[in-house]
């Protein structure tokens, strides 16, 4: 990397610096930067500066916004007696896609998990509980993952929401949709077995 000038070296840094870009793909990056048109190099520096300028926390669930509320939490059509609570982001927007969910949301920004000294006090746990407080929630579904982690989550979740006299439900799991069931993982067919329903 030493032949390259100085400011190729810098955006080479830069770029390895992120989550799954090696070396050589910093390096392929910033030689098409170096080959695009100015215009598009200069909107994409800027659209970097502008994020870390104008995005902050949602201050209802947590969520990526660019406003005081998100989107979602600001939409006076969506059910705000309803929350679904979930671990990050990349959740609520896989919910969001699927389509048919109307509530509003409240993102944990981590899962339980004593082997990193994730503790309750490191994730909303307690924020979630203070809305349970303010006596305006009819439901909570617990959409965390079914790794060991998500189900600690929930579970400490469900135990801590007891107290109030308000469904808590977690989302069913077990067979995809086109599944072979000879294909299945056996914790995934157990929990499709529990969660069977009337046709």
């Amino acid at each position: 990397m030493n032949h390259y000038p100085a400011s190729i070296r810098n955006v080479i840094r830069h770029l390895n610096k992120l989550p799954g870009i090696g070396i050589k793909t910093a390096e392929r990056l910033t030689m098409h930067l170096l080959s695009a048109p100015e215009t598009d190099v200069l909107s994409l520096a800027a659209g970097i500066a502008e994020l870390k300028k104008s995005i902050r926390i949602c201050r209802r669930c947590f969520a990526l916004t660019d406003r005081d509320l998100c989107r979602i939490c600001g939409n006076p059509a969506r059910d705000h007696s309803i929350i679904c609570v979930v671990e990050n982001q990349a959740d609520m927007a896989a919910i969001e896609n699927a389509g048919a969910y109307t509530g509003e949301y409240h993102l944990l920004q981590g899962l339980l998990s004593p082997m990193d000294n994730v503790g309750p006090d490191d994730i909303r746990i307690r924020e979630l509980i203070a809305k349970m407080d303010k006596g305006d929630i009819t439901e909570v579904i617990i959409a965390t993952s079914t790794q060991v982690e998500g189900e600690a989550t929930a579970t400490y979740i469900s135990e801590r929401l007891a107290r109030f006299s308000v469904p808590i439900t977690r989302i069913a799991s077990g067979v995809p949709m086109g599944g072979e069931l000879k294909y299945v993982d056996q914790v995934t067919l157990k929990k499709a077995m529990e969660a069977r329903h009337a046709i």
